[in-house]
């Protein structure tokens, strides 16, 4: 979890810096390329939620029980 908190914090940096652009007046080109690293980076971390939500229902108990698996899919599609 440690790596994901550190990668959404970067990109809570990030996003500050396109506000800061667009504020500034900076080359469209310039804040969508930084817009999309933002948009990259807090989608990995999503799927790094799930990733992990996954292995914690695969190594707890008995597995994952129909219920775990359609949550973690609906959470899965909905960053798709």
């Amino acid at each position: 979890m440690k790596a994901i908190i550190l990668r959404m914090k970067r990109a809570h940096g990030h996003l500050g810096s396109v506000i800061k652009m667009l504020e500034e007046g900076s080359e469209c080109e310039d804040v969508l390329t930084q817009l999309a690293a933002v948009n990259k980076a807090l989608s990995r971390s999503g799927f790094a939620i799930v990733s992990t939500g996954l292995q914690h229902c695969l190594t707890d108990g008995d597995g994952p029980s129909e219920a775990d698996i359609a949550k973690m899919e609906k959470l899965f599609l909905a960053l798709a």
